[in-house]
């Protein structure tokens, strides 16, 4: 599902849950058409890693419901759109299978200055990980499979955007 539009706070957003992989210039490019008071673009790119100290890594799929997902990444970035000057936001997380060296998830946010445009991406990307009702498998090479548990380092990471704190 692909929502575009304005967030409440009025930025142009583009968020996407799909399975299909993405172009990151073509992105860059929407996201920036004819928008001269952009000064500052945070990107973040996520991609399948192969495991290098484990059994040889053939897919990551990933699983979500789609109601609640888009919802949650809704809220995430109108989050970010309330606590700092953002002029537009793209996000796109891919589901489905993946193997390793695929694109996962984008993150874009412009803003007329570096700082807060930075800022809001890593904030984008530490709630998305631990607030983004997604479930992840690993299937490896010699047959077997795992669901992925939450990581306490992405959970430390989010933590530093509680309310009240810049990061």
């Amino acid at each position: 599902m692909k929502i575009a539009g304005t967030i409440p706070g009025a930025i142009p957003t583009k968020i996407s849950v799909q399975a299909a992989d993405f172009d990151v210039g073509a992105e860059f490019a929407a996201l920036t058409a004819e928008h001269t008071d952009i000064g500052g673009i945070g990107c973040f790119v996520g991609t399948v890693r192969a495991n290098p100290t484990g059994p040889r890594l053939e897919a990551l799929t990933l699983e979500h419901y789609p109601a609640m997902t888009e919802r949650a990444i809704a809220a995430i970035a109108e989050q970010a759109a309330q606590r700092w000057p953002l002029l537009g936001c793209t996000v796109i997380h891919r589901v489905g299978r993946m193997v390793p060296g695929e694109n996962i998830v984008l993150v874009l946010a412009a803003s007329a200055h570096r700082q807060p445009a930075l800022d809001a991406t890593a904030f984008l990307i530490d709630w998305l990980k631990t607030k983004a009702p997604f479930w992840k498998q690993e299937s490896f090479v010699d047959g077997s499979a795992t669901w992925v548990d939450a990581r306490e380092t992405d959970d430390a990471a989010a933590a530093r955007w509680a309310p009240g704190r810049t990061g």
